[in-house]
């Protein structure tokens, strides 16, 4: 493994452990200050991913993150985090993980060693065509990802790998490959900071981007929050205000109507129709409330 990226000794942190608080912050600040960079040489490949994304789910499939360790739980917080944002589907973003759902609160390093575990736990969750399978190794070599990516491309779904090295291992088990090269960690072999830091970004873009072009949102406001507390129907409250120009009484009057549904409450409003209609409008319209604008001003 010596000649992997994430393996190899920084050596802007030799004598680490002797620095004071202040100069180990300053270095950490200026190593991550890199990843951004790096992720931004993968664009072309990220932006072909979220294409295969809508894609999958338009046809009813769903998109199902594969990770070990680090790269595992990051996976594991991007694809929860789409049900409170998105209102999306429970499922529609899911995860495998090595060592499973204990492996999320604690590290059990050796299930990530066999590519068979990483094919089984796949079929446990039925992957079909429609699906888009994507892999998550800072190495690009771990075995459990492996046979994650070997068993979904069986299926004949769309593969990916996103890695933090210029060559990995993994290349030829996906069709598409995003190497988010972060170099040297600080600590060395630590992946669970650069290499992390930029595996969350990148799925953060590849959710956020999926649900935009999904409908999910309208201008930049997330239209389809879940309004399960009070923070949350405040927010509603502001984002009907937001996209209508209306004052708050009016807002929260219209999202009463239709049980707190923010893009229901948009439509009637705009279009001064009854949540009825405005249900049957964004229904009409595949939930994209731009285009229920547009067709019926």
């Amino acid at each position: 493994m010596k000649h992997l990226e994430t393996e190899r000794r920084n050596l802007k942190t030799m004598n680490l452990d002797s620095m004071d608080i202040s100069e180990i912050l300053k270095i950490m600040n200026e190593e991550d200050a890199l990843i951004p960079l790096a992720i931004r040489d993968s664009l072309p490949e990220i932006e072909n991913v979220i294409k295969y994304c809508v894609e999958s789910i338009k046809k009813g499939g769903r998109v199902i993150y594969s990770g070990a360790g680090t790269s595992g739980r990051m996976a594991v917080v991007d694809a929860v985090e789409t049900i409170p944002t998105f209102n999306a589907p429970k499922g529609l973003f899911t995860y495998i993980m090595a060592g499973g759902r204990d492996a999320i609160y604690k590290a059990i390093e050796a299930v990530e060693d066999s590519d068979e575990q990483g094919e089984k736990t796949l079929e446990d969750v039925e992957i079909c065509s429609d699906d888009i399978l994507i892999g998550i190794a800072a190495s690009g070599r771990t075995p459990f990802v492996k046979g994650a990516l070997k068993k979904a491309r069986s299926t004949g779904c769309k593969t990916v790998l996103i890695s933090n090295v210029s060559e990995p291992e993994l290349s030829d088990d996906a069709d598409v490959v995003i190497k988010a090269v972060t170099g040297a960690e600080v600590i060395t072999g630590s992946t669970r900071l650069k290499a992390g830091t930029a595996q969350k970004m990148i799925l953060n873009m590849i959710s956020s981007a999926t649900m935009i072009k999904l409908g999910k949102v309208y201008s930049n406001l997330m239209v389809d929050v879940l309004t399960m507390n009070e923070k949350l129907k405040i927010r509603a409250i502001n984002i009907v205000c937001d996209a209508t120009g209306t004052d708050e009484k009016s807002a929260e009057k219209a999202l009463e109507k239709c049980e707190w549904r923010a893009k229901n409450a948009i439509i009637q409003i705009l279009l001064n129709v009854s949540s009825e209609k405005a249900n049957e409008l964004l229904d009409q319209n595949d939930g994209y409330i731009r285009r229920a604008v547009s067709e019926n001003e």
